[in-house]
């Protein structure tokens, strides 16, 4: 197991994010599952990965990421509007749900029901938590882990 975190290495943690007013986003703590994050995967952004750069097993870290450092900006290309035929299959969803939709490449992106009216549906498909600022609390519980199956024994 590596003494510090670096640019490749795996993380077991325990996060809390906070919103500015001051409302849990998330938090591993309250489900009791660590989360496990790879460094240099893509999947963390460059602001966060250097935050947790150097910390070692135990230690806790507080911060706060700008919306551009977290989960990106709003973007008003990212909603998109829809027509009730397009529904016809899964029949007309409840503002606020959220639906998986398949790309013209195969990929799924989630979005978020905005608006449902006569003539359209309006979903969003930005990260529920662009444009905000996020505090984050990590605590490290593991670098680098061993990541093995655990073997059950029968005795008897």
């Amino acid at each position: 197991m590596a003494e510090q975190v670096k640019h490749d290495s795996a993380v077991l943690v325990h996060f809390t994010l906070k919103l500015e007013d001051g409302s849990t986003a998330e938090s591993t703590l309250s489900h009791g599952k660590p989360a496990l994050f790879r460094l240099g995967d893509g999947s963390l952004s460059d602001a966060l990965e250097n935050q947790l750069l150097g910390l070692r097993v135990k230690d806790k870290k507080a911060f706060t990421l700008s919306p551009e450092s977290a989960f990106g900006m709003q973007s008003p290309d990212l909603v998109q509007f829809f027509s009730r035929r397009d529904f016809m299959e899964t029949g007309i969803p409840d503002v606020g749900t959220i639906m998986l939709f398949t790309a013209r490449d195969g990929s799924e992106m989630p979005g978020v029901v905005r608006e449902v009216t006569e003539d359209s549906i309006t979903v969003d498909f930005n990260h529920p938590l662009a444009g905000q600022h996020i505090d984050f609390d990590i605590e490290v519980l593991a670098i680098d882990p061993q990541m093995e199956a655990s073997h059950a024994s029968v005795t008897g």
